[in-house]
């Protein structure tokens, strides 16, 4: 039995790519710890994304394959997820306690959008970070809902100066709808949308957050804007359905996040098929594909294609949106998926920005 090294491990380990930082661990710099001793080895891995429900089948894949090697008769493998604080646009402060802002934005309304960032951020949750979810969508608000707070629910106020997010499901919530009437419109301009945003973002107390998933209403306003300028936001999902409308408006929010230097992370395309209860027969009401084309034309990933499910919108409606409601079903691995992505893609995104050059004064 011959004697086993550092490289040896490490060339299995080559051999391995991790499906969402599309890398094999040494090359993705997550290893921390080698350690041999005789026959046993014990390495350790470290992860930049939220990742609870994957490490350990990832561990135990990876542990099988350093046992196969030559001279290994027992291998540990431990994997944990230390989550930090991205790049957002230059020159605008981070947030207190927030390390990663995530804006799930479409270009247009009925896509959902606002059931998907509510399943992103518990999603996010279940993978064992620390997430808050904003409510931006000012006119139509509705996340209140989707997390089953009861109507006519108000934060506390800390300090007279902070309001102290809702907490449902291990997730911190914070809604315009928490402040006003619901059955109240809000007839605002411009101007006092974008004010009542910056305030729920910055006064709100927010605990030690991993991310910040932020609920945008549609279009490329004001708000949006606002948000671009004001708020550091590390990447933006970008959510539609397969209909070319959706995709036409969908576009023109990938070119405003472009514009404004928030890197887009990816394409959620929703609705994409539907599946008859009676007979099963699969039936793409809005178009096939568009979702994919989408992400192909911008260069970017396309994180999920979810169904025209019944059970979707049902469980949203009734407080528990389907990664709370039934969180073994196919549907919630989807969202899942979708959160591995994402905070994948924020930790990849940081790697591809170009660092700025130093500037070097000599006195020749």
């Amino acid at each position: 039995m011959s004697a086993v090294n550092r490289a040896a491990v490490e060339a299995v380990l080559r051999q391995y790519t991790d499906p969402y930082l599309n890398q094999d661990p040494v090359s993705a710099g997550c290893v921390r710890n080698i350690d041999i001793q005789g026959d046993r080895v014990s390495v350790q891995l470290e992860l930049g994304y939220a990742a609870g429900l994957f490490k350990s089948g990832w561990a135990q894949m990876l542990q099988m394959a350093i046992e196969g090697l030559d001279g290994v008769t027992t291998a540990r493998v431990d994997i944990t997820s230390v989550i930090a604080a991205h790049k957002a646009q230059a020159q605008i402060p981070g947030l207190a306690n927030v390390k990663n802002v995530v804006a799930v934005a479409s270009g247009k309304g009925g896509v959902g959008k606002s059931t998907t960032a509510a399943n992103l951020a518990l999603a996010l949750a279940r993978e064992g970070a620390k997430v808050g979810i904003l409510d931006a969508d000012i006119y139509g608000p509705s996340q209140g809902i989707m997390f089953g707070i009861p109507e006519r629910t108000r934060p506390e106020v800390k300090d007279q100066k902070w309001f102290v997010p809702l907490k449902a499901h291990g997730v911190e919530v914070m809604s315009m709808a928490f402040l006003t009437d619901d059955n109240t419109p809000m007839v605002w301009r411009g101007p006092m949308v974008s004010g009542a945003l910056l305030q729920l973002v910055t006064q709100t107390a927010w605990g030690d957050l991993d991310y910040l998933v932020i609920d945008m209403p549609p279009g490329t306003g004001d708000i949006q804007l606002t948000l671009a300028q004001k708020v550091p936001v590390a990447g933006a999902v970008i959510v539609t359905t397969p209909q070319d409308l959706a995709l036409l408006d969908a576009r023109k929010g990938v070119e405003m996040f472009r514009k404004v230097n928030i890197p887009v992370l990816g394409v959620v395309e929703n609705m994409a098929v539907h599946i008859c209860s009676n007979c099963g027969h699969a039936e793409h009401l809005f178009g096939e594909g568009g979702g994919e084309k989408l992400a192909t034309q911008y260069g970017v990933e396309l994180l999920a294609s979810l169904p025209l499910a019944m059970e979707i919108r049902e469980q949203a409606d009734g407080g528990k949106p389907t990664v709370i409601a039934e969180p073994d079903c196919p549907i919630a691995m989807v969202y899942q998926e979708l959160a591995r992505h994402v905070g994948a893609r924020i930790v990849l995104q940081e790697a591809l920005t170009p660092a700025m050059p130093n500037i070097s004064i000599s006195d020749d």
